[in-house]
């Protein structure tokens, strides 16, 4: 195995040679479990904890390691080692965490690509489409649109699915896949190169791990039926995880996320819904809302039929989110600045104390 087999990029070598890391092992973590790192060089995997410094460092989950990342280590015994830093990452993809105001969570990290997986037969939500696309393209990674379980409708809702999909989004590209009888697989392989890392995106039960085990050709991942009580998908894949398939590409599996809240994610929405802010440039007025303006050109598209009422609702939606999360980054900053005022007051109250 080499570096390439691994996913490397060029950009690497001399942000190494410049940071002084040429001295350490290089390695890709392929796996995390609650601060516990799995980490792959072309000769070796290496259970792997960070160094105290980092968590010392971190004012955010995002400073620590994810799966994806290149990492700088050192090896002590028995394919033990210390992540000592976090190399250049190209990309990251991040969503709201779940229960956390104005934190983010890491997807994935050095991913190229990313598989928008939703099951046509249960739970479909074109808006969920739209969402995952928005993350995808904020975080400069191609989003691919994959409609699985494609066996269990019949030609003419499957077209009818996918109509609607085209008068929505016509930008990417979809692959209709049965992991059953492997109708779309061959045209979903055309698109995985070697060398490029994919990551997996999707509700618990749409097939995700159940497509890596038919790309890798071999029964990797578990998988599970749909509860019959709920409809919905059970946690089979309970951590992220990186592997490298038949054909060399390299595919991150993830949990199932029924919430995909985005953050700060502005470039994603203006590619998303490229329509809107090209009309949006028509506006009488520049902080225009879209809402209940006059000489609103949004509005007017959408009282004419030129603009998709779904899209609309859809796009609002998630400006008023990711409004929502910038406003809790300013509330979390504000209290940890004033929690760092208090300390600070406190020790000096502490320390006049102590001269009597």
């Amino acid at each position: 195995m080499t570096f390439e087999d691994l996913g490397y990029f060029d950009e690497l070598d001399n942000y190494i040679l410049e940071n002084g890391f040429d001295s350490y092992q290089i390695g890709r973590i392929i796996a995390e479990h609650k601060e516990r790192y799995i980490v792959k060089t072309p000769t070796d995997e290496y259970n792997a904890e960070i160094l105290g410094s980092i968590r010392y460092t971190a004012n955010s989950r995002s400073d620590f390691p994810a799966v994806g990342d290149w990492v700088a280590i050192t090896e002590f015994d028995d394919n033990r080692a210390i992540i000592h830093n976090i190399l250049l990452r190209k990309s990251i993809i991040e969503r709201q965490a779940i229960g956390k105001k104005g934190e983010k969570q890491i997807i994935g990290t050095n991913i190229d690509f990313a598989f928008i997986v939703q099951a046509i037969d249960r739970d479909f939500s074109i808006n969920r489409i739209e969402r995952y696309i928005t993350i995808c393209t904020n975080s400069n990674v191609e989003p691919i649109i994959i409609l699985s379980k494609i066996d269990l409708i019949d030609k003419n809702e499957l077209e009818i699915i996918s109509d609607k999909i085209e008068q929505r989004i016509n930008n990417y590209p979809i692959i209709k896949l049965s992991n059953e009888t492997k109708q779309g697989l061959e045209d979903l392989k055309k698109l995985i190169f070697y060398g490029k890392t994919y990551c997996l995106l999707g509700s618990s039960g749409v097939g995700k791990s159940s497509l890596l085990n038919v790309l890798s050709g071999q029964q990797i991942m578990k998988t599970d039926s749909i509860s019959s009580s709920t409809n919905r998908g059970k946690h089979i894949t309970t951590h992220r995880e990186l592997f490298i398939i038949e054909n060399g590409g390299i595919i991150i599996d993830n949990p199932g996320m029924r919430e995909v809240g985005i953050t700060d994610s502005e470039k994603g929405l203006e590619t998303t819904y490229e329509h809107i802010y090209e009309l949006a440039k028509k506006c009488k007025f520049k902080d225009c809302s879209h809402t209940n303006e006059s000489s609103c050109a949004v509005l007017n598209a959408l009282e004419n039929g030129e603009l998709d009422p779904a899209t609309y609702e859809n796009y609002l939606k998630l400006q008023r989110e990711k409004e929502y999360y910038e406003s809790t980054v300013i509330e979390k900053r504000k209290k940890d600045r004033d929690f760092g005022k208090m300390m600070k007051n406190f020790k000096k109250s502490k320390n006049k104390n102590n001269l009597y």
